[in-house]
């Protein structure tokens, strides 16, 4: 691994988009040019989006920049999280069976279904009448 090597990868989930920068570091994370900790105020998202971090055990060893937009602060946390964990693997391809094991290479396919026409939402039909 280069020092000077930086690593890109797309994260995606809902209707959010994660384009994460990793290179080598002290552990800080920017997110829209803002501190990770100002960016996203719940901890439960900080905790997410430093999960792939913790599972390869690298803790502040890479310096994360990403632009995240679209959909809300939930699902931009996890497309991050899916950004980090595929630019992880381009660092170091032995960090694979850690990250496999925790779940953080699949793109989590849950997406807000279409309303139908001609009906009052994507499952929610309209109240049928007999008379």
């Amino acid at each position: 691994m280069e020092k000077a090597a930086i690593f890109y990868a797309t994260g995606r989930r809902k209707s959010s988009v994660a384009r994460v920068w990793l290179k080598a570091g002290e552990g800080k994370i920017r997110v829209n040019d803002r501190p990770a900790e100002e960016y996203f105020g719940r901890p439960t998202l900080r905790m997410v989006i430093a999960q792939p971090f913790k599972a390869a055990e690298v803790e502040a060893k890479f310096d994360v920049v990403a632009t995240v937009h679209g959909g809300g602060a939930t699902g931009q946390a996890g497309a991050l999280r899916l950004g980090i964990s595929r630019a992880l693997l381009q660092a170091g391809e032995d960090l694979r069976t850690a990250l496999k094991k925790g779940g953080f290479l699949t793109r989590d396919p849950r997406v807000k279904e279409r309303k139908k026409y001609g009906q009052r939402g994507a499952r929610a039909r309209f109240q049928f009448s007999k008379r």
